[in-house]
C-alpha cells in the first residue's frame, strides 16, 4: 500500500506543478503573441498609403509585362504562319495530281 500512496501523491504532485509551469508558459507565449500582433496592426495603418501606391505601381507593371508578352506571342505565331504559307501555296510534287 506504501507503493500506491507514493505514487498517487507523486501523481497529484506532478499534476499540480505541470498545471503551473504550463500556465505560467502560457501566460507569456499569450502576452507576447498579443504585443506583436498590436505592433503589426500599427504598422500596417502607417503603411496602408504605401502599400497603395505599391499595388497601383504593381498592377501597371504586370499589365505591361502582360503586353510584351502578347506581342511576343503574336510576333511568333506570324513567324510560324508564314514559314506554313509557302509550304500550303505549292504542294510537294508527290502530291500533285498527274495531267
Amino acid at each position: 500500500m506504501s507503493q500506491r500512496d507514493g505514487f498517487t501523491g507523486g501523481f497529484l504532485t506532478g499534476t499540480i506543478v505541470g498545471g503551473i509551469v504550463g500556465g505560467i508558459i502560457g501566460a507569456v507565449v499569450a502576452s507576447r503573441l498579443d504585443n506583436n500582433e498590436e505592433e503589426q496592426e500599427s504598422s500596417l495603418f502607417q503603411s496602408d498609403k504605401r502599400e497603395r501606391l505599391d499595388s497601383e505601381e504593381s498592377i501597371e507593371m504586370a499589365r505591361n509585362r502582360l503586353e510584351d508578352k502578347i506581342a511576343q506571342l503574336n510576333h511568333a505565331i506570324d513567324d510560324v504562319r508564314q514559314q506554313l504559307t509557302p509550304i500550303e501555296k505549292h504542294p510537294l510534287e508527290s502530291e500533285s495530281i498527274p495531267d
